[in-house]
């Protein structure tokens, strides 16, 4: 299992890269094995504030459905439009290519809020 130690994690299984005060936000690998073969990422809040655990979209897989829970409030300022031609790199490259969206952070001490890799593998049992 990939828990990269340099980024953060909620336990809804997204993980979230800080760049000042930006978030890159995705789904962890143990989330898209899980799932299985994603199919379609619906991100429907581009432009749109969204507050910290409230739905910013959705991961379809073959046999499911799963929503998106943003990790930290903000602006969705960018939706990863790779996805829309190629969802199957959330499974290839969940922590790289596979991202789904770009926050403005608006409460940047919601960031304490968020797990650590070490916090995250207990979270999944790893």
């Amino acid at each position: 299992m990939n828990i990269p130690s340099e980024l953060k994690y909620t336990k809804d299984h997204e993980w979230v890269k800080i760049d000042g005060d930006i978030a890159t936000v995705g789904i962890t690998d143990f989330a898209q094995s899980e799932l299985g073969d994603i199919v379609y990422v619906d991100v429907d809040t581009l432009d749109e504030t969204v507050e910290r655990e409230e739905i910013f979209g959705s991961v379809e897989a073959v046999k499911t459905v799963s929503d998106l829970f943003m990790p930290l409030s903000g602006e969705v300022i960018e939706f990863n439009e790779d996805l829309e031609d190629s969802p199957e790199t959330v499974n290839s490259d969940p922590y790289g290519e596979g991202w789904m969206i770009k926050i403005k952070i608006s409460d940047s001490s919601q960031i304490d809020s968020l797990l650590d890799a070490e916090a995250y593998k207990s979270v999944i049992g790893a």
